[in-house]
Parts: structure tokens; sequence; C-alpha cells
């Protein structure tokens, strides 16, 4: 006798880490296993990375396969949401990776795949700091500028793509500086945590940030977030200026964004905004609220994402269920 399928995996292809966590049927997490991401590894022995971090989360999580009732993975890159492939993870050196089949093919379940700030983003609609709001925006500085938005549960993309790309929105457009896109001025190019860090080194070389000078040198691979809140709070003055400019022109672009969603909840996650809170959501929230027509602004909450690093996992895993609940409400619907 087959047993019923309650569980539900949820997968995180980040840009330094892959996670998988099993939950049950209230999203209860059960089990779950991190590997580190290499970089150019090539599709193939990344899709078996992948298996087998989901085996392992599954055994963790003491979960045979054959409870499984689906399975959602977030990916960055661009992903062909339709087919459920990758067509190319500059970072990870894949290309053309079946993986809503391949996934399927190993575990029997249904798979959905999902860009990896569009799960996040989720996931605080579902579970946290955006939880039943009407429409949710998700801003997610990091090394880029990641976004995503839900609108009255679903997940805002386009036909076959993910949008919602806010940091290449562009600040700049004349005088601006090159993006990873090719084009100038982008909002990552002003504002994202590597712009923040090459103006912060520059400070640092001027004798203008001694405390950040002190910790991390100038070398851009040191001066990560953390090492910006602790320069901030050991008195670099030119730090934080540089940190408050770049919340700003954040906030312009969300103010922007308001304009034409007029969302009641602003999410805002990633590794700046968990270690310089006060900083970031004050100075963006400010800023939007100048930008955003007035009406908007009233009844806008802007707050920091609350799930951390689950909101990737639960985002996916539930968002595997709504689909699936969804094609099956579609499918009745055609019969009747």
């Amino acid at each position: 006798m087959a047993r019923e399928k309650t569980h539900w995996v949820g997968f995180d292809l980040g840009g330094t880490k892959m996670m998988a966590t099993v939950f049950d049927t209230r999203f209860e997490p059960l089990g779950r296993e991190r590997k580190k991401t290499k970089g150019h590894e090539g599709s193939k022995a990344g899709l078996e990375r992948i298996l087998n971090a989901i085996h392992e989360a599954l055994e963790d999580a003491k979960v045979a396969t054959d409870q499984l009732a689906g399975i959602g993975i977030g990916c960055p890159g661009a992903v062909d949401l339709e087919r459920g492939v990758i067509e190319e993870a500059a970072n990870l050196g894949w290309r053309d990776l079946r993986l809503r089949d391949k996934v399927a093919e190993e575990f029997h379940c249904p798979v959905v795949v999902m860009n990896d700030v569009d799960a996040g983003v989720y996931g605080e609609y579902r579970f946290g700091a955006g939880r039943d709001a009407r429409c949710v925006l998700g801003v997610f500085p990091g090394t880029g500028i990641g976004g995503g938005c839900v609108y009255e549960g679903q997940v805002v993309r386009g036909r076959k793509y993910s949008c919602m790309e806010i940091g290449h929105i562009q600040i700049r457009p004349h005088g601006g500086r090159l993006c990873g896109c090719g084009r100038y001025g982008c909002l990552e190019t002003e504002a994202s945590r590597l712009a923040i860090a090459a103006e912060a080194a520059q400070a640092a070389f001027r004798g203008e940030a001694p405390e950040l000078l002190k910790i991390a040198g100038t070398d851009l691979a040191n001066i990560r977030s953390g090492a910006l809140a602790q320069s901030i709070r050991g008195g670099d003055v030119a730090v934080e200026r540089i940190v408050r400019r770049a919340a700003g022109l954040i906030g312009l672009a969300i103010g922007n964004v308001c304009n034409l969603l007029a969302p009641d909840v602003v999410v805002l996650g990633g590794g700046l905004v968990e270690a310089l809170p006060k900083w970031f959501v004050e100075s963006i929230d400010a800023a939007a609220r100048e930008q955003a027509f007035a009406g908007f602004a009233r009844g806008l909450k802007i707050v920091a994402a609350r799930l951390g690093d689950d909101a990737n996992v639960m985002g996916a895993a539930a968002w595997a269920e709504a689909s699936l609940l969804r094609a099956a409400a579609t499918s009745a619907a055609a019969q009747e």
C-alpha cells in the first residue's frame, strides 16, 4: 500500500552554498543538508551534488522518497521557468541544465523551478515579514541587488522568465558606472555591497576610514557586510555616509516601483540589511517615502526580512505546493 505523500522539499541553489530542507505539511523543518557550491564544476557534477544534497536531507529527516508530495527549487541565473531549465548560471559554469526533469526522474514527484529571489520573497510572504499582505515587494541588496514581488498570492513573473530586476533600474544613465549587464548606471553599480565596498576601500586608502583599514584593509574580498558594520560602529563616518547614500538610492528605486505597484509591505533582506539594519532600513524608508506617491506612502511598511537563510527553502517548498494545488484546481475545473 502506497504511503500518503505529505512532505515537501525546498532547495536553494545560492551563490556560495546550496541547501535542501525537508518540511511536513505545516512547513515545519524535519531535516536539512548544506553544501558549498563549486564554481565552474560543470552541469553534470552540479546536478549530482544537488541530488545528493536532497537525498541526505531526506535521510536526516527520516523521510522516504515515496512520501514526497513535491520539490521546489530556487535558482539564480537565466532560468526557463516553463521548462525548468537553467539556461545559464555564469557563476557556476552551468548551461542548459534540465533541472526540473532530472530531479523529477530521481525522486518520482512533481518539481517546480523558480528564481531564487522570488523564492525568498514568497517565503517572507507566506511565513515571515510580509505574511498575508496583498502585495509584497522584496529587495535584497548583496553582491548584486535582487528583487521579487508577490501580488495577491502569486509570484509576479514573465511568461518564460523571472522579472522584477530592480538592480538594473538605471539610476545614472549618463556618466554612470559599467554594470555586468553591459549598460551604464544601473542601481547595482551604485548601491550593491560590491559598489559600497569599492567606495569604502578608497576611503580607507585615503585615510578616511581608519577602522576599516585596520580590520579589512583595502582588499574588496575582505570588505564584506560584517566588516562594513564593524567599521561604522568603530566610528568611520565616511563609511556610514557611503552606506546611507547607497541605501538612499535603493529607496529611490523602491519609491518608483511603489508608484507602479502600491505594495503594502516592502521586505528588505540580504547580508547588508542583516549586518546594518538600522542604517539601511531607516535610509531606504525615508528615501522611498519621499519618492512614492503620498497616498501610497501612507499605507506602506518597509521592514527587514525575518526568515534569514530559511526564506528561500521555505518559499520554494511552499510555492511548489501552491503551484500544484492551482494546477489540480485548473484540471478539475476543465473536467466539469
